[in-house]
């Protein structure tokens, strides 16, 4: 099952990695920030639209932001 925290942890990790701020992120995804701290704290997990939306905003391909998901999901289990 897909546990929203962890795919909130990885994307705040990849939004940290790029240097983002939220509001940067959401502005370039085109959501809303208090959306996006949202799905980055787990509260709320993201569409498959708004996944693609914040992996174009990242500059990463979705399927990377999923392996990496998956690689968490693993780790955690």
């Amino acid at each position: 099952m897909l546990d929203a925290v962890i795919v909130g942890k990885v994307i705040q990790r990849f939004r940290e990695e790029k240097g983002l701020s939220q509001e940067v992120l959401s502005g370039f995804a085109d959501i809303g920030r208090t959306h996006l701290s949202a799905i980055e704290r787990g509260a709320r997990k993201p569409t498959l639209d708004t996944f693609f939306k914040i992996g174009e905003a990242l500059e990463i391909r979705p399927s990377v932001l999923l392996a990496a998901i998956e690689d968490e999901i693993n780790r955690a289990s």
